[in-house]
């Protein structure tokens, strides 16, 4: 699925829709993002050696998850990140690379769902992670205590 097709399914946009593809092939969640190079994260991180930061590349692996809650999402809800652990990062990401994401969910109990992702470019793994997600209604989400 195409960007638009993918703004059916999770909130994010503009700027912090950070995957251009996405496809699911039964338990797998694949996503692909090319890295431009004038996205806004890259200006501070480095500005002389540009990197795409780890917990952007955290944030896409989550988006990549979210096509495996689909099922579960509605118009009154969002999916938020719960937990990440073991994350590791062995390789960076930069201007011109085509970031791809494999993930699934290991586990769920709604409205918890757990997942592992990782992240390459070409052949080389780049980020791998567990992470967990609560689906929540929208409203509540947005409120204080």
């Amino acid at each position: 699925m195409n960007r638009d097709e993918i703004k059916t399914i999770l909130p994010h946009r503009d700027s912090m829709l950070l995957l251009d593809q996405l496809d699911r092939e039964g338990e797998i969640a694949h996503g692909q993002y090319r890295v431009k190079g004038d996205e806004w994260f890259l200006q501070g991180h480095f500005p002389d050696a540009p990197v795409v930061p780890g917990v952007i590349l955290c944030e896409i692996l989550a988006q990549s998850a979210g096509i495996l809650m689909q099922d579960s999402l509605t118009e009154d809800t969002i999916p938020m990140y719960t937990s990440m652990k073991n994350v590791r990062f062995r390789a960076p990401v930069l201007p011109g690379d085509l970031f791809e994401t494999k993930c699934r969910i290991t586990r769920a109990k709604h409205p918890f769902y757990f997942a592992e992702g990782e992240g390459y470019v070409g052949d080389t793994l780049c980020v791998k992670a567990e992470f967990s997600f609560g689906i929540t209604e929208r409203e509540v989400c947005f409120q204080r205590s």
